[in-house]
């Protein structure tokens, strides 16, 4: 299943025109930075280390650009960003769904790797403003990244830690998967009746931290819980309590 989609448009490798413009794309991005921000960071991830290193800087200079709305001037990585497409090479990256699985789909037969970067960072820039600086913060630990493309990346685009949950419940319904972790979908909140997903100090609070340490406990092997599962369950519990409780 096809979670998100970006198409770039660009000139070929050889052309000695240089020019990327943006197709169609799908990029969800709530709760921020949603699939298409999980994305627009695999791409950057996955092309930027075959950028040439004098050119990071500038790469990192337009996101804050576009992220805030400023003038860009154009070219920028040597590539002049367009919004005709006529004439040029058409790319598609994806981010695919399998179950709870999630996977990169990149489409690099013909394109250089800065005209996939700089496509990413330009979808980007043209979300709306209240989710571009999530989306955008994305875009930057992709830059960023060291290591291989593959699931702890997924975690660190979406802000889990390591280890941590990377489920496709967990990244698109983050409260729900939450209360399920921490069995709490029936609960109503605490003694005052205040929903149990508040963020706000006492009972509610109460009850999260009471759920948490409860199952923390049960999940640990010298209480019965399963050795090879123990360490995920533990961190998807500690996840859990963070997203209700901030």
């Amino acid at each position: 299943m096809i979670l998100a989609e970006l198409e770039v448009y660009h000139s070929r490798p050889v052309a000695p025109t240089r020019r990327v413009a943006l197709g169609t794309s799908l990029l969800p991005v709530d709760p921020p930075p949603g699939f298409g921000g999980i994305l627009l960071g695999g791409i950057a991830a996955n092309y930027v280390g075959a950028i040439d290193p004098d050119l990071i800087g500038d790469l990192t200079k337009l996101t804050t650009q576009l992220e805030h709305g400023m003038r860009v001037p154009q070219p920028r990585l040597r590539y002049r960003f367009q919004t005709d497409t006529v004439g040029l090479q058409r790319t598609r990256n994806r981010l695919i769904g399998h179950g709870d699985e999630l996977s990169f789909s990149f489409d690099d037969a013909s394109a250089d790797p800065a005209q996939q970067v700089l496509g990413a960072v330009y979808a980007a820039g043209q979300l709306p403003l209240r989710v571009r600086g999530a989306v955008m913060g994305s875009v930057r630990r992709g830059i960023g990244w060291q290591g291989p493309v593959g699931p702890d990346l997924v975690a660190a685009l979406a802000g889990f830690d390591r280890g941590q949950s990377r489920s496709a419940e967990a990244l698109s319904h983050p409260v729900a998967w939450a209360l399920r972790i921490l069995e709490l979908n029936g609960a109503s909140g605490g003694s005052n009746g205040a929903p149990v997903t508040s963020r706000a100090a006492g009972p509610v609070a109460a009850t999260v931290q009471r759920q948490y340490r409860r199952l923390l406990i049960e999940a640990h092997p010298d209480h019965g819980g399963d050795r090879d599962d123990a360490a995920q369950r533990i961190a998807d519990l500690t996840e859990a309590r963070r997203i209700l409780l901030g």
